[in-house]
């Protein structure tokens, strides 16, 4: 830039001012709901009756009340085929997915009849089916059999089962009337798609206990345990029955015509296991089965919250994605409390963990349904089924049971998923792979913490390591950009400028002060014969905060630069930074008048000290500036 192209002194000499102080508990009110409130959710109730407010606070505990006056015939009409359809799909896999859990199967039933009531009053998705999922049972299958045997001890093992359902519900219902949802934020997409997929993996080899009617097998969910409890038993497996092809070859959805064949044909009298007697009737209640003494206290609180968090993050996640495409909102913190409470509730009522798993919502979608009435419809189906229908299920083969679980697993493998992630993202790619090894080669938790450890690594080291990059100016523009992303930004002699991509704290303050010092050494290494150095602008404008470390590293900077001749300036300091340098006195140190409200006037500041103030001058110069 030319003295032709320099402002006005009055131009570039617009000061950032320094934000009125603010009482301490105006500050950290503001801050309280920025964090836990962002949604403001009560603003609705602002100057309303009494009445009133009672009215919306109910229609927000329960939304039911809210969609329910317009309700119409032909939504019924529709949320009835998506009843009965996703019911159709509830009932065996919810047979299903309890044996994977260790549970009787009943319990499947039981799960899909009493939470989907509840969700159906207090859930803000129209398109979420409620229900068990593989990858919850397959987790408490995990957990709790590590600490309970389910064969050896079945009724203490059930009644743990629902003492951790309960502590996940209560730990789901308390993240959401605190409003901490951001928890569930920690499990990325590339942790979730490495997970499921890496849990899908070894629900799928568990499944070859009943393909191959082992009598024993392993209790271990990785490959390498799996395997080896396959291998060792290849001779000692049943012989072939002669009816064994009827219940090996059953599709997926020939749960009714197996189950008939093989009553029809005794198969189970020829070595085709089944599920044999179910309980008919209703949920019992089990408030008095819930378990609070130790040593069992603490191993249903462990598996209660992991689970819940894993339930937590594939309900949202399934919610918010059917929500998009139909164009309506959800309530994070609302969905939490509406799957805490049909948690706590199933947990006295006989169910285990339930959620809204993908592949029933998916169905429930795509059969048409319009509100929450589709889960009530559900309900009503399982319903009939426990009251009349359970005797029928006798006779299914436990092979048509491991086929539903496999078919369901598969679409869980995301290998699309996975690429696009290595082709975006290979961190996230890292992340991914991480938990899909860890599942598979570990454990479902060593999985999950692995997947979430590199998480948390990631975001610390994107904390203690932020980016900073030289800017140039981009020709005929008043635009500073950088110079590795535009080749035709030019560097102003005599000025270097830095972006900092982050807030500056204890964690990244030392590897700032190193790192600006190694930009100003390589631009004086590479300004031999040219104008040498004389000013360093630090642009602010992504610094969203400061504490007393980062303080600390601009005092300094500004001491070993003011050892080399060289001016400190910054540029687009946001409120709460000047606040800081404000009430440390830094800004007297810097000096009010080299803080620049944007780059631009900063580098015309500096341009005119260089090309109209003689070295004996500068003083003066920057008084008058």
């Amino acid at each position: 830039m030319g003295n032709a192209d320099v402002p006005a002194v009055t131009e570039f000499a617009r000061r950032v001012p320094v934000p009125p102080v603010r009482p301490f508990l105006d500050t950290f009110r503001a801050n309280l709901k920025e964090t836990f409130f962002p949604d403001d959710p009560l603003r609705q109730f602002r100057h309303q009756p009494a009445r009133r407010k009672l009215v919306l606070g109910i229609k927000y505990f329960f939304p039911i009340f809210d969609w329910a006056p317009t309700y119409t015939f032909s939504f019924f009409k529709s949320d009835l085929i998506a009843g009965i359809t996703i019911a159709s799909l509830a009932i065996p896999q919810g047979i299903s997915y309890a044996k994977l859990a260790n549970l009787p199967p009943i319990l499947g039933l039981y799960s899909s009849f009493v939470p989907p009531l509840v969700y159906a009053m207090m859930g803000s998705s129209r398109d979420l089916a409620v229900g068990t999922v593989a990858v919850s049972s397959l987790l408490i299958g995990s957990m709790l059999s590590n600490e309970i045997s389910p064969t050896e001890e079945p009724s203490l093992y059930l009644h743990v089962a629902f003492t951790a359902t309960f502590f996940a519900g209560l730990f789901q219902a308390a993240l959401g009337f605190l409003r901490l949802g951001f928890i569930v934020d920690f499990l990325s997409h590339a942790t979730i798609v490495g997970f499921m997929a890496g849990a899908a993996t070894v629900v799928c080899l568990q499944q070859l206990k009943g393909i191959f009617g082992l009598d024993r097998f392993t209790s271990a969910t990785d490959v390498v345990s799996v395997m080896k409890s396959v291998f060792s038993q290849v001779h000692l497996s049943k012989r072939k029955p002669r009816f064994f092809w009827v219940s090996a070859a059953a599709p997926l959805t020939s749960v009714i015509l197996a189950t008939l064949l093989v009553y029809v044909t005794h198969a189970e009298n020829h070595g085709v296991q089944v599920i044999g007697h179910l309980k008919k009737g209703l949920n019992p209640p089990s408030v008095t089965s819930l378990t609070f003494t130790s040593p069992y206290l603490t191993v249903a609180l462990k598996t209660g919250i992991v689970t819940g968090i894993i339930a937590l993050a594939e309900g949202i996640a399934v919610g918010r994605s059917f929500a998009m495409f139909k164009n309506y909102h959800i309530d994070g913190n609302k969905e939490m409390i509406a799957f805490g409470t049909m948690n706590i509730v199933g947990s006295l009522t006989s169910c285990y963990l339930t959620t809204g798993p993908f592949s029933r919502s998916a169905v429930n979608y795509n059969a048409g349904c319009k509100t929450a009435m589709s889960n009530v419809v559900m309900s009503a189906a399982v319903m009939v089924t426990l009251l009349l229908l359970t005797p029928l299920f006798h006779y299914t083969p436990l092979v048509v049971l491991s086929a539903i679980i496999m078919g369901a697993m598969l679409g869980l493998i995301d290998y699309e998923a996975a690429i696009h992630l290595w082709r975006v993202d290979k961190v996230d790619f890292c992340v991914c792979l991480g938990a899909y090894l860890g599942v598979v080669f570990g454990s479902v938790e060593i999985g999950l913490v692995i997947a979430v450890a590199i998480s948390l690594l990631r975001v610390l080291l994107f904390i203690a390591r932020p980016r900073t990059t030289v800017l140039g100016h981009i020709p005929n523009s008043m635009a500073y950009r950088r110079v590795d992303q535009y080749p035709m930004a030019q560097s102003v002699p005599g000025v270097l400028i830095l972006c900092i991509d982050a807030p500056i704290n204890f964690t990244n303050a030392s590897y700032l002060r190193e790192r600006i010092s190694r930009w100003i050494d390589e631009e004086m290494e590479s300004s031999e014969g040219k104008t040498s150095l004389q000013y360093l602008i630090l642009d602010l404008g992504a610094v969203g905060g400061i504490d007393t470390s980062g303080i600390g590293m601009l005092e300094e900077v500004k001491k070993v630069i003011d050892r080399l001749g060289i001016k400190l300036v910054l540029a687009n300091p946001g409120s709460e930074v000047m606040k800081k340098l404000d009430s440390s006195k830094v800004l007297e140190t810097i000096g009010h008048e080299w803080i620049f409200l944007t780059i631009a006037d900063a580098v015309a500041a500096c341009d005119f000290m260089l090309h109209t103030c003689r070295p004996d001058e500068v003083s003066s110069c920057e008084n008058s500036v």
